[in-house]
């Protein structure tokens, strides 16, 4: 038996942090190295952070980087264990993301991404140069300074792997994972038996089963170890690195870490054989002629054993029972309430304020802020001493004192606001109201009327004119802008409290204001701009209506706000009109189509790059058992034309937590113009015509007595 024992991490590191971000690394190598392992694996781009963006371009990044690493270096921190550091280098006029492989105060190799991520949030293209001399390693010149600290001139820089007396090493980085042809497929054939995966990979509702998926079949055929490490933590932008460290072993996950935690670091720790590596791949015919006729990778040859013989003190990790998968409505509450908490402790705000209406969203966003707090006490209550001290220093604790409730830990850090008008329900206010209760939030219930008078009255005083709502006998411009100014006054309301609440209750500080438009909204345009919509973060800005009506569902049972199941049961409404006998406002009838409608417009516009003559001929054969190809054509017609009109609101978006492949989210992932002709002429004209040839054909087959049902059929309202 070739026994090895193997780390792997999850680190929330800060992009731009290099004290934090070096104190992590140091702690997973001691926790690492307490348990035995002798290999090392931290996240992508571990010494700067991720997600640095164009703070990549500056010389300084680089620099500090290397100064990480030779303090890393030049102390004890790579005696007997092999490490693999994530930083970028530059070698020649180019920037490379790599991996700095180490042991015992050397640089073994280093080893340059070859295939970079640069599709919907990543854009590593622009800052990094991709490795394309795959033939051969070439020698790179260490900086002056760290080869005299090194007493090391040059280490072999590019694709290769590394040659121990007792196996063979070698790294993937991310993105390389998922190409057509990853590095491992050859990797494996060049006897390569433990493979590294350094990433930084970003949560995406439903999107972990397919990562896992991707390592138990780079093993399961091949055979290997496939170690993965990640990010975990929001490290200063709108993504939340979901962490999920695991070790693969010939198919089987042997190792799992969290995908959601509080956790600055978290190591996954896994004992294998790789004899069993190797039994396995000389019981498959095909590797063994595949690996016949190989082509030769390079290799650097390391004068170090990592495995040890039998023992058995030594017990093997075995396949887990049950690989752990969290409910979309989990990862709703843990993801954002999460990164809702990185943002907190380290912006230096005081705590959270959030415009609570009683609807839907915003309940949702004060549910997410709940769950932060209960994980917090949590946390606490296990031991976790950072968590503890961030706690203390934003709830203002004294004497010693610490959370122990999420509750009172709530009224230290969580304000909500209910701000009525004449046009508000005493149902909404009166949910609102019990909700904070449940959470704990310190609440506020205002009147915006007066407000809303006095500048209507300003206006008549201008313009000799007093606008008055449809219902009224209003016009429809009367109608949106008293609904405008009702929503604007409230997001102005919002930042002053935010700025002056501290002040008032003798803190320091300032408050965060919360916005709660969700994705869907977003796509619409179904948002003022610059309302509550406008805020400092928004937790769910990339989730859908459905999704965060089943997380609404669940929270009312599972984090004790029994009063959540009310409110997703209740019609949603903006409540901006007044509710006559006869009228009540309504979203879905404001906006003309449902939630569930929206969302399949979402996907089919960005998941499946689908422009409206596509959409149209995509949705006659999903909705062709319910409706005719002509009132599909308006449906899609009313989509784009609200939705090319509405598209500069999303230009100035509140940043938000990324959750959903469809986001319309302009800054990073969805980047298109947002001046549009609406009318969408020539494209309108083809699906026109497309009808037209449809009826003409549903005519003649009619007339032959042949019936037609589109393939695909389903009901509209329920989506594709």
């Amino acid at each position: 038996m070739r026994l090895l024992k193997v780390a792997t991490c999850n680190l929330n590191q800060w992009a731009m942090e290099f004290d934090s971000n070096l104190k992590n690394i140091k702690e997973s190598i001691v926790r690492a190295k307490e348990a035995g392992a002798v290999i090392r694996l931290g996240p992508e781009l571990e010494i700067t952070g991720y997600g640095c963006e164009d703070h990549f371009l500056e010389l300084d990044t680089v620099s500090h980087a290397w100064e990480c690493l030779k303090e890393l270096l030049l102390g004890d921190w790579t005696d007997g264990i092999l490490c693999s550091f994530g930083m970028p280098v530059i070698k020649g006029s180019e920037r490379y993301n790599c991996q700095v492989i180490c042991m015992n105060r050397k640089i073994i190799m280093i080893r340059a991404k070859m295939w970079l991520a640069n599709d919907g949030n990543y854009r590593e293209l622009r800052w990094f140069t991709a490795w394309k001399q795959k033939d051969q390693l070439e020698e790179f010149q260490l900086p002056s300074d760290i080869a005299e600290a090194l007493l090391q001139k040059t280490v072999p820089f590019g694709y290769g792997l590394m040659q121990f007396l007792d196996t063979a090493v070698a790294a993937e980085i991310c993105e390389e994972l998922f190409t057509p042809i990853p590095p491992h497929t050859e990797l494996a054939l060049n006897g390569v038996e433990v493979f590294m995966n350094a990433s930084g990979s970003h949560h995406q509702l439903r999107k972990l089963d397919l990562r896992i998926h991707a390592f138990i079949g780079a093993t399961h055929t091949r055979g290997g170890v496939y170690m993965y490490s990640n990010h975990q933590g929001c490290d200063g932008g709108r993504l939340y690195y979901d962490g999920c460290a695991c070790v693969v072993v010939n198919g089987d996950v042997v190792a799992q870490g969290s995908q959601f935690s509080l956790k600055d670091v978290e190591v996954v720790v896994a004992q294998i054989d790789l004899d069993a590596v190797a039994s396995l791949r000389g019981s498959i015919s095909s590797f063994q002629e595949q690996a016949s006729c190989k082509k030769s990778v390079s290799s650097v040859d390391v004068p170090y054993k990592l495995c040890q013989p039998f023992n058995l003190q030594m017990s093997l990790s075995t396949p887990l029972k049950q690989i752990s998968y969290h409910l979309p409505e989990e990862e709703i509450a843990f993801g954002p309430g999460c990164w809702l908490w990185d943002y907190l402790r380290r912006s230096g705000a005081s705590g959270f304020l959030l415009p609570l209406s009683g609807g839907a969203d915003s309940s949702s966003v004060a549910g997410i802020v709940g769950c932060m707090c209960q994980l917090v006490v949590k946390e606490i209550a296990n031991g976790d001493e950072q968590v503890k001290a961030d706690a203390v220093r934003i709830g203002h604790y004294t004497n010693g004192e610490f959370p122990t409730d999420s509750k009172e830990f709530a009224k230290r850090i969580f304000y909500t606001v209910f701000m009525g008008s004449e046009n508000s329900s005493d149902a909404t206010r009166g949910r609102a109201k019990l909700l904070a209760d449940e959470i704990g939030s310190w609440h506020l219930d205002v009147s915006i009327d007066s407000v809303v008078s006095a500048f209507l009255s300003l206006f008549q005083t201008l313009t000799g004119k007093r606008p008055r709502y449809k219902v009224d006998g209003g016009t429809n411009i009367e109608n949106l802008g008293l609904q405008n100014i009702q929503a604007r006054i409230r997001m102005v309301l919002a930042f002053m409290l935010a700025s002056l609440l501290p002040w008032v209750h003798s803190k320091p500080g300032f408050y965060l204001v919360l916005g709660s438009s969700n994705v869907d909204e977003g796509l619409r345009g179904y948002l003022t701009k610059y309302d509550c919509s406008s805020a400092d973060i928004n937790p769910i800005g990339s989730i859908s209506k459905q999704d965060l009506r089943i997380f609404l569902r669940w929270a009312a049972v599972h984090l004790g706000f029994s009063s959540l199941a009310e409110i997703e049961a209740a019609p949603p409404t903006a409540e901006l009109e007044p509710i006559r006998s006869n009228y009540s406002q309504l979203d879905e009838v404001d906006m003309g189509m449902t939630y569930e409608e929206l969302s399949v417009y979402g996907r089919l516009r960005k998941i499946f790059r689908c422009g409206p003559v596509s959409m149209f001929k995509n949705l006659c054969f999903g909705w062709g058992s319910k409706l005719s190809p002509s009132e599909v054509a308006d449906k899609v017609k009313h989509f784009f034309k609200y939705y090319s009109i509405n598209r500069h609101k999303m230009t100035v978006l509140t940043p938000s937590y990324h959750a959903e492949s469809y986001s319309p989210e302009d800054n990073r992932f969805d980047l298109r113009q947002f001046l549009y002709n609406s009318r969408w002429p020539y494209q309108f004209r083809k699906i026109d015509e497309l009808v037209s040839e449809l009826s003409v054909d549903k005519d003649a087959s009619t007339s032959n007595g042949v019936g037609v049902v589109a393939a695909g059929s389903a009901d509209p309202k329920a989506g594709l």
